[in-house]
C-alpha cells in the first residue's frame, strides 16, 4: 500500500474487462462486497488521493454574501477548484444552500461539478455533496416546515419521519447524499439561542423524535448527520460555543442518550461533532467520545463530519493544538474522519506530518475506508453511475423543479396544526367569536417569516439578497385570519418592532386594542444568525423577557381592559409569569413553518381543535437560572431554604384543547418485576367534552431512593389519542425496566432494585394515576444492547 505520492509515476489503477470489452475498475463493480470494493481501491490510492477523500471544498464561498456559518469570514477560503480537487475530494459543501439558486439550475451546477471530477481526477471518485435540512431542504423554493422544537411539541413520531422523506426525496432527486440533521442536543438553559433547532428538555422525546426524523430521511436515501456529539446545548451561560461544565453521569444520562437512540432505532450512518470543549476537552479532539462512546460502545460504523471549522479551532480558539497540522492529527486520532466545510487540517499539512511518521498512515486509511465505504453505499462508487438527477426532466414547476409540492404542503400543515399549544385559556376568550371585532397587533402578526427558523432559506440566506422574493408561498397571521374569519372586521397595528426599542407604534397598537371586542397580541421572535435576530445560532438571550419593548406593549394592551389573547411564536420559552390571570387565553407557537399562518388561524377560530403539548417548560421568571423539569430533589422549589422558585409557570408536556380528558383505571401486569423484566402499564383515557379532539397521552416514571440523585419524575412514553366527543380509549405502554436504567455511583449504566413509581396523565405534573412496582433481584448492569423506547397502543376505542 502506497502512503506517498511524491512519484510521479503513481500506481496503475487495475482494470478487468467489462462484458462490452470497457476496463472496469474493480471497485466499481456494484456485485462485489462494500469491503472488498473498498479495499481494492484503498490499495491504489496515493497519499494524497487519500486525505482529499477526508477533506471537503466549499465553491463559490467567496461570493457568498452575509456570514451563513461561524468565522466564516476569517475561516472561509475561496479556493481554484481544480486545483483544490486535483486528487479528488470527499465531500462538496452546501451547493443549494449558501446563495439562491433555481432549483435545476443547482443540479445542473453540481451535475456538472461532479462529471468534471469522475473525468479529470485519476481515479475518478465522485464527491458526497451535503447540505442543511433542519426545517426543509435549505434552498431557494424548497418547502419551509415548522422548527424541530414545533415537531417535538406534535410529539408525533410518524408525522415527523412522513416531513423528513419529504425533505430527502426532494435533496436526492437533486444530487445532494447527506443532510446536516437533526439536531440532538438536550436543552439545558433557555436562554441559548439554538433552543429553535433542538427537540425539547427531555432525552426520550428528543431521542424519540429525532429517531423518526433520520428514519425519514434515510429512507429517501440521504445519510443523516446527527449533531452536535455531544454536550454542545449545555454551554455556560448559554453562550454559543462557551465551555460546558458538567458532570460524567448527567453527561451519560441526559447528552448522550438521544444520539444513542437515533443510530440505533433510526439508522443514522453520520455524527457531526459539537463545537464546545467539556471539562476541558474539545469535542474535535475527544477520543473517549468519538471512538470510546461512538464505536466501542455504540457499534457506530458510519462517519464523523467536523462541523463547519471545529478542526481548525482546535488550533485558533481551543488553543489544544500548535498549528493546522497537529489540529488534524488530533482530530484523526480521536475519530473525526471528514473535515468541513473546507480542506485546512487534513489536507497538506496532514501529509506532512504523515511522511514524518509522527501520524500513522493506518489512521489514514482507517477514515478513507469509512469515507469510501459510504461512496459505495451510495452508489457512487458504480459503473455507469451518473450525476445526473433522473427525475429532474419529470418534475413540474416554474422551472422544471417543485420542492414545494402540495404533498408536502399538508405535512407541513398537519405539523403547524398539531404543534400549536393551548397554554391557558381562562376567560374562554377562544375559539375567537364569529362576527366579533379583532384586534390583531404585535411585531409577529403580519410578517410571515417569523414563522421560520434560522435555517430555513428564507432567514438564513435571503435577508442578504432583499431583493428576492421568499419563494414560497408563506401567508401571514393577519392574512389567514383575514381569511379564516371573513365576516370578522380584523384591525392590525404593529406596535412594536421584535428586538429595536421602539415604542412609537404601541399608541396605534393600544387605540386598536381599545376599538375591539377582543385584542390578539403576537409577541416573539425573529429568527437569523449571529446577533442579528433574537433566536438562532450565536443569538443567546441575557434572561427569558420577551426582546425589545414586547413585554411594555402587552402591559399597554392589558390596561385597556380589552380582553387579551396572548400568541407568543418564538424559537425558545419566554418568562409569562407576569401574564398569570391577566390576559384572556395564551397560545405558544414555536416557529410553525410556511403554514404558521393557517395553522393559527384555525386555532384560534377553532376550526383546528389544539392538540400541541410543551417539549420545554414556560418559566415564571425572567431573570431566575433556568432549568429543565428534569431536576433531583434539589432542582424544584426549596420551601424557604431559598428564596427562588424555580416552578414554570407551564410546565413540560403542558397543553390544552377545547375538549376535556379524564383518565381512569390504571393497571399494572405486575406489582413486582426483575431487573430484567417489563411491565404493562394500561390505562382508560376519555373525551369528557363537546367536541373531538387529541390526548397526548404520557407516562412518567420516578425513583424514590438511588444511589445517586435523580430526577423527580421522567418521561417513560407518550403516545397521541384521537377520541370523538364522548369516546374513550383503552391504552398501553410496555416499559421494561431498562428504560428505568442510569449511571450508577461508579459510572456504569445499571438498573437497581427496588421501588419506582409509574404516573399517568397529560404532563408532567398533571398525573392523576399513580402506582408502584418493585423491581427484584441483583444489580444489573446494562450495555448496548439496552431496550431504548416504550410500545404503546390503543387497545380499543369504545362510546362511553
Amino acid at each position: 500500500m502506497t502512503t506517498s505520492s511524491s512519484r510521479v509515476d503513481a500506481e496503475p489503477v487495475p482494470t478487468s474487462p467489462a462484458p462490452s470489452g470497457a476496463p472496469v475498475r474493480p471497485w466499481s463493480d456494484p456485485l462485489m462486497p462494500v469491503g472488498e470494493r473498498v479495499a481494492s481501491l484503498l490499495a491504489v490510492m496515493t497519499l494524497e488521493e487519500k486525505l482529499a477523500q477526508l477533506g471537503s471544498v466549499w465553491p463559490g464561498v467567496d461570493s457568498v454574501i452575509g456570514d451563513v456559518a461561524p468565522m466564516q469570514g476569517v475561516l472561509a477560503q475561496d479556493v481554484d477548484f481544480e486545483a483544490a480537487t486535483a486528487e479528488g475530494i470527499g465531500h462538496l459543501t452546501r451547493p443549494f444552500g449558501t446563495k439562491p439558486v433555481e432549483p435545476s439550475q443547482g443540479a445542473e451546477q453540481l451535475a456538472a461539478r461532479q462529471r468534471d471530477l469522475t473525468r479529470r481526477t485519476r481515479l475518478g471518485i465522485p464527491a458526497l455533496a451535503h447540505d442543511e435540512c433542519l426545517t426543509g431542504f435549505t434552498t431557494y423554493r424548497a418547502s419551509v416546515f415548522p422548527a424541530s422544537i414545533a415537531w417535538a411539541a406534535t410529539f408525533d413520531p410518524p408525522l415527523v419521519e412522513r416531513m423528513a422523506q419529504a425533505i430527502g426525496s426532494g435533496m436526492r432527486r437533486l444530487g445532494v447524499h447527506q443532510g446536516l440533521s437533526p439536531v440532538l442536543d438536550v436543552v439545558r438553559d433557555y436562554r441559548w439561542g439554538r433552543v429553535e433547532e433542538t427537540l425539547g428538555e427531555d432525552p426520550y422525546l428528543v431521542g424519540h423524535m429525532g429517531a423518526a426524523y433520520v428514519r425519514g430521511l434515510e429512507s429517501a436515501g440521504i445519510i443523516a448527520t446527527l449533531k452536535h456529539f455531544a454536550g454542545y446545548s449545555a454551554s455556560r451561560a448559554a453562550r454559543n460555543h462557551a465551555p460546558v461544565s458538567m458532570g460524567r453521569r448527567e453527561f451519560a444520562d441526559i447528552i448522550l442518550p438521544p444520539f444513542e437512540t437515533a443510530i440505533r432505532e433510526g439508522g443514522a450512518r453520520s455524527v457531526m461533532n459539537s463545537y464546545s470543549d467539556v471539562d476541558g476537552i474539545p469535542a474535535a479532539a475527544d477520543h473517549a467520545l468519538l471512538t470510546g462512546v461512538l464505536r466501542d460502545e455504540w457499534g457506530f460504523t458510519g462517519t464523523v463530519v467536523s462541523d463547519y471549522w471545529s478542526l481548525a479551532f482546535l488550533h485558533t480558539m481551543h488553543r489544544v493544538a500548535g498549528s493546522f497540522g497537529e489540529a488534524g492529527a488530533i482530530g484523526l486520532s480521536a475519530g473525526l474522519d471528514v473535515e468541513l466545510p473546507n480542506t485546512m487540517c487534513y489536507g497538506q499539512p496532514l501529509a506532512d506530518l504523515v511522511r514524518e511518521g509522527v501520524v500513522p498512515v493506518e489512521l489514514v486509511d482507517r477514515s478513507v475506508e469509512r469515507v469510501l465505504r459510504q461512496k459505495a453505499e451510495m452508489g457512487l462508487l458504480d459503473a455507469g453511475w451518473s450525476p445526473d438527477p433522473d427525475t429532474l426532466a419529470e418534475d413540474s414547476g416554474a422551472d422544471g423543479v417543485d420542492l414545494d409540492p402540495p404533498a408536502h404542503r399538508d405535512i407541513a400543515r398537519l405539523l403547524a396544526e398539531r404543534s400549536v399549544i393551548l397554554l391557558d385559556n381562562p376567560g374562554n376568550a377562544l375559539p375567537l367569536v364569529t362576527g366579533r371585532s379583532v384586534a390583531l397587533v404585535g411585531p409577529c402578526a403580519n410578517d410571515a417569516n417569523a414563522f421560520f427558523g434560522c435555517y430555513s432559506f428564507p432567514n438564513h440566506v435571503l435577508p442578504h439578497h432583499p431583493d428576492l422574493p421568499t419563494g414560497i408561498e408563506a401567508p401571514s397571521l393577519l392574512e389567514a385570519l383575514v381569511a379564516e374569519l371573513p365576516e370578522t372586521d380584523v384591525l392590525h397595528a404593529i406596535g412594536c418592532p421584535v428586538k429595536t426599542p421602539d415604542r412609537s407604534g404601541i399608541p396605534a397598537a393600544v387605540a386598536a386594542a381599545r376599538d375591539a371586542d377582543v385584542c390578539v397580541a403576537v409577541v416573539g421572535d425573529r429568527a437569523a444568525l449571529f446577533g442579528l435576530g433574537t433566536s438562532g445560532e450565536g443569538c443567546d438571550a441575557e434572561d427569558l423577557s420577551l426582546p425589545g419593548v414586547q413585554d411594555e406593549l402587552l402591559e399597554a394592551l392589558l390596561e385597556t381592559g380589552t380582553p387579551v389573547v396572548l400568541v407568543v411564536v418564538s424559537g425558545r420559552p419566554y418568562a409569562l409569569g407576569d401574564y398569570a390571570g391577566r390576559v384572556a387565553a395564551t397560545l405558544q407557537a414555536f416557529f410553525p413553518g410556511e403554514e404558521g399562518g393557517p395553522a393559527l388561524a384555525g386555532v384560534l377560530s377553532g376550526r383546528v381543535n389544539p392538540s400541541g403539548r410543551l417539549p420545554v417548560q414556560i418559566p415564571r421568571t425572567r431573570g431566575g437560572q433556568p432549568g429543565t423539569y428534569l431536576a433531583p430533589p434539589l432542582g424544584g422549589n426549596s420551601e424557604g431554604i431559598s428564596n427562588l422558585d424555580p416552578t414554570p409557570a407551564f410546565p413540560f408536556g403542558h397543553g390544552l384543547s377545547y375538549t376535556a380528558f379524564a383518565y381512569s383505571d390504571l393497571r399494572v401486569s405486575a406489582q413486582s418485576v426483575a431487573t430484567d423484566g417489563e411491565i404493562e402499564v394500561s390505562f382508560t383515557v376519555t373525551n369528557t367534552g363537546p367536541r373531538a379532539g387529541t390526548e397526548i397521552a404520557q407516562l412518567y416514571f420516578g425513583d424514590p431512593v438511588a444511589q445517586v440523585a435523580r430526577p423527580v419524575s421522567q418521561l417513560a412514553g407518550f403516545l397521541r389519542v384521537p377520541l370523538e366527543a364522548g369516546a374513550q380509549a383503552r391504552v398501553g405502554f410496555r416499559l421494561h425496566t431498562d428504560r428505568t436504567a442510569f449511571t450508577g455511583i461508579d459510572n456504569r449504566r445499571i438498573v437497581e432494585s427496588g421501588e419506582i413509581t409509574l404516573s399517568v396523565g397529560s404532563s408532567s405534573t398533571v398525573l392523576p394515576l399513580t402506582c408502584s412496582v418493585r423491581l427484584t433481584g441483583p444489580v444489573r448492569h446494562v450495555g448496548r444492547d439496552r431496550i431504548l423506547l416504550t410500545p404503546a397502543w390503543i387497545e380499543a376505542v369504545s362510546a362511553s
